[in-house]
């Protein structure tokens, strides 16, 4: 799993029958600090996350193993929207405290 900000949304009228109905979501990874890294990732969203949201994402096989997902063509998952996380003892996120 990697942290990913939500940064925007992608909307493909056209595509194949098998991603009709799911939701794409702009990601920048960031580390543990919170920064973020270079590049973009598009994910289909399976828990409703939304735009300036910390969520938990996979690549590869693995986004294929939501119950959203499964059987599906896609590369990338949002799985969890991220409440706070932690390192060595110290409090990086936290929501709301923003």
């Amino acid at each position: 799993m990697l942290i990913g900000k939500v940064v925007g949304t992608v909307v493909a009228t056209r595509k194949d029958p098998k991603m009709e109905g799911l939701k794409f979501l702009l990601l920048r990874q960031v580390d543990v600090n919170g920064q973020e890294k270079e590049g973009y990732v598009v994910a289909v969203d399976a828990v409703g996350a939304g735009v300036g949201e910390y969520v938990l994402y996979a690549t590869g096989s693995s986004a294929r193993q939501t119950v959203l997902t499964d059987k599906r063509p896609c590369d990338a998952v949002i799985m969890a929207i991220i409440d706070e996380w932690e390192v060595n003892g110290e409090v990086k996120y936290r929501k709301g405290a923003e």
